[in-house]
């Protein structure tokens, strides 16, 4: 992977191979009979998780494509598409999906690892806008396989996830919060019983508190609420009692990207 000068890009590539052999050690680890088990995905099993990320790999490959030959190349020729091949890919032996995602990785580093500098700038889009620069794509990819990691329900949970991750995607989830969907007024963060941040004007509904990790588990969807609490009114940053019931959260990541990210690979991001 060629760059000038000082950027995020070289971070996230390391993360994504931390996460991607986090992956294949998971998927190596489990049998045909444990892929047929329950995800934490309603509907899933966890061969139908390994079968996305497989599918997954292979639409980000496709923005790369996009990037480096500057033609319009869709991740997904469509939502049917996408599914199907979910569904048929669910059913593989344990060595077939291990087999799949080990060739994905690889040729998803290759393309990294080729893609000319000014490509990291291109303009591409998923199946949703906005439409975002090339190098976000290393933060949806590591995004995708940090959360499916968790919905595998297979030993590794919110708690795993690294500190980096978990700061990067409550940013963007800042970023692009649904206002006026929104099922809280005020999330505050919580790190050794003190307040450490605070997401205020979020819309109309209570407050919350809980440590980060937490908290982001809760707004994916990746937690019924553990770890989080109610705010009283008049307590800006004690959680109330722990049998308050919470609201639903809000709808996350109603966006794949925030919709002002810089063109030019950052030196950091968050």
């Amino acid at each position: 992977m060629k760059y000038r000068g000082m950027t995020v890009l070289p971070r996230l590539q390391a993360e994504l191979a931390d996460v991607t052999n986090r992956l294949l050690v998971t998927a190596a680890s489990l049998s045909d009979t444990d892929l047929t088990d329950p995800s934490l995905l309603s509907g899933w099993s966890r061969g139908h998780v390994l079968a996305h990320v497989a599918a997954s790999t292979d639409s980000h490959l496709n923005l790369l494509t996009w990037a480096r030959t500057g033609v319009r190349t869709p991740q997904y020729a469509s939502y049917a598409a996408r599914a199907a091949e979910i569904e048929a890919g669910a059913a593989r032996s344990a060595s077939r999906h291990l087999a799949a995602l080990e060739d994905g990785a690889a040729r998803l580093a290759a393309a990294i690892r080729d893609l000319p500098e000014h490509a990291w700038s291109a303009r591409v889009e998923g199946m949703r806008p906005p439409p975002h620069p090339a190098w976000y794509v290393l933060v949806r990819r590591v995004r995708e396989i940090g959360f499916h990691l968790v919905d595998m329900a297979a030993g590794y949970g919110p708690a795993d996830w690294p500190q980096a991750f978990v700061r990067r995607e409550l940013h963007d989830c800042r970023r692009s919060w649904p206002r006026e969907r929104g099922t809280v007024s005020e999330v505050v963060f919580m790190d050794g019983g003190r307040a450490v941040e605070r997401w205020r004007d979020l819309g109309r509904g209570p407050a919350v508190a809980g440590a980060p990790a937490d908290m982001l588990a809760w707004l994916t969807g990746r937690s019924d609420g553990e770890g989080v609490r109610l705010v009283p009114v008049g307590r800006s940053c004690t959680p109330g009692p722990g049998g308050a019931r919470l609201p639903e959260p809000p709808p996350w990541l109603t966006m794949p990207a925030p919709a002002d990210l810089p063109a030019t690979p950052p030196e950091d991001y968050p």
